[in-house]
């Protein structure tokens, strides 16, 4: 029997793929050297479009877990609960490049200023939403704790988008006053690149983790249907 092709999710990989070499290169071949900090400023790219696909995926739990709660459909479950894996890994990711960016411009791979430190906390909380899913047995209450709990849990995303506003923070505010770093045009082109690239793999895999999703409920729905016909 011919299985049937996934032309969409084919193409989502073919173009996340190219999208994410064109922007490796112009990480390493387009960008400019920073004058002050040197090569290491280009983990820039990669850390703030990984923080960047963190944040949006938390935004798309936050979205899944008010569609469920409004109508309790398992798809917009499945959304959330798929977005919140993804962006936990990314966020993750995020603090990694940000420590090995940190090392050699501050000096220490970590400090408790007020960023890191909420930073440190999302990481724990979207940890807790899965601890939560696997601490419930029953599907519907799972889904809807979870909902509700993914729902106050993106508090902690505008939190550390304004912290280094808000507070006084050895965490530059690049994007939107180029502190601490000579911003060149090309590096903007570069960072824009990069977004693209890193929300397209994240859409791509994404799209992949609901399909997982809805194979399993149904390999569960036949099993349960098998066994009530013994």
């Amino acid at each position: 029997m011919r299985e049937d092709r996934d032309t969409l999710g084919l193409a989502l990989i073919v173009v996340s793929g190219v999208a994410m070499a064109a922007a490796l290169a112009a990480v390493f071949l387009y960008a400019p050297r920073e004058m002050t900090m040197g090569d290491v400023q280009r983990i820039f790219y990669f850390h703030v479009s990984s923080a960047w696909v963190g944040f949006f995926a938390f935004f798309v739990t936050f979205l899944g877990g008010v569609a469920y709660l409004v109508s309790g459909k398992r798809r917009w479950d499945v959304l959330a609960v798929s977005s919140t894996q993804i962006g936990l890994t990314f966020i993750t990711m995020a603090v990694i490049t940000g420590s090995l960016w940190a090392r050699p411009v501050w000096g220490t791979y970590w400090t408790w200023e007020p960023r890191l430190t909420i930073s440190a906390i999302q990481l724990l909380v979207y940890v807790a939403y899965g601890m939560l899913r696997g601490a419930v047995d029953d599907p519907e209450k799972k889904a809807r704790f979870s909902s509700v709990y993914g729902i106050v849990a993106f508090v902690t995303v505008p939190l550390s988008w304004f912290a280094i506003r808000w507070w006084r923070t050895a965490h530059p505010d690049v994007l939107t006053s180029g502190e601490g770093m000579a911003f060149a045009a090309r590096m903007g082109h570069t960072l824009l690149a990069s977004l693209v690239a890193f929300t397209l793999l994240y859409i791509t895999i994404l799209r992949q983790r609901i399909r997982l999703a809805r194979t399993t409920d149904t390999v569960m729905r036949l099993r349960a249907q098998l066994d009530r016909s013994r």
